[in-house]
């Protein structure tokens, strides 16, 4: 069994899933990479820079929202390193199109619900039955899970409705995981991310420069992946073991109400 221990983190090839990686390889953690391609140019660059740090790094493919895949996946991880003690369930898409509400189809909201919440709500419930095993034998075993939101879970956004209802459902899955795993003594939060330079947002980069220089984000600027990258690595880091079941929003004040 590994000695050191194990980051495992969806959507790893790219944007906040290659920070966090790369944050929680420095923080001393064996990185398991989740993405839909193992062989893509993102999974490339985050080995170098894993391996950099001496880090152990284990490349996955799975499209989260195959469920039945998953089994095989936790497997294949196990069976490497012998122990997850870190799953950030990150990997998460946007509408192909942005279409108002009433215009939203099925389709649409089918594909963004079953990535953006039953997968990781049905791999979250796959892991953290391993991490109940676990718990009983690793010594200093302790097991966190994450769930990566948005600050869409809790703001409306009409054009785009299937994202913000899968966003919703992803924060009670964290409270509900949260609930149900405290008496194992297993940690859960959530990192709400605000508005975040990366390819998700790329297209919308001239609505958003134009709100922030409205004044619609308090500090004024982006977020970057390195940001949320922090967030997860202090919390990786035992920082806030009296907290669980907190969310962490990582938006540059967006979260203050005022008049």
């Amino acid at each position: 069994m590994n000695n050191k221990p194990v980051a495992a983190i969806t959507g790893a090839s790219r944007g906040i899933g290659r920070a966090v990686a790369i944050s929680l390889a420095s923080e001393g953690f064996d990185i398991a990479a989740i993405s839909r391609s193992v062989d893509s140019e993102g999974i490339g660059i985050l080995r170098t820079a894993v391996e950099k740090m001496g880090r152990e790094f284990l490349p996955v493919g799975l499209d989260i929202s195959c469920t039945g895949c998953q089994v095989e996946v936790v497997r294949d991880i196990l069976d490497r390193y012998g122990r997850i003690d870190i799953l950030v369930n990150n990997a998460g898409v946007a509408p192909l199109q942005r279409n108002d509400l009433l215009e939203m189809t099925e389709e649409s909201y089918d594909r963004v619900m079953n990535i953006n919440l039953k997968g990781p709500v049905f791999f979250a419930q796959k892991i953290a039955k391993e991490m109940i095993w676990l718990r009983q034998q690793i010594t200093g075993y302790n097991p966190i899970i994450i769930f990566i939101t948005s600050v869409s879970s809790t703001r409306s956004s009409i054009n785009r409705a299937e994202y913000c209802l899968s966003k919703a459902g992803l924060t009670m899955a964290s409270t509900v995981f949260a609930d149900r795993l405290a008496n194992d003594d297993i940690k859960v939060f959530e990192v709400r991310p605000g508005i975040i330079q990366t390819d998700m947002t790329v297209k919308q980069k001239d609505k958003y420069n134009k709100l922030i220089c409205e004044g619609l984000i308090p500090e004024k600027r982006w977020g970057f992946p390195e940001d949320i990258g922090k967030a997860v690595a202090s919390l990786a880091r035992g920082d806030w073991d009296f907290s669980t079941g907190m969310v962490f929003e990582i938006s540059g004040g967006l979260n203050i109400q005022k008049l």
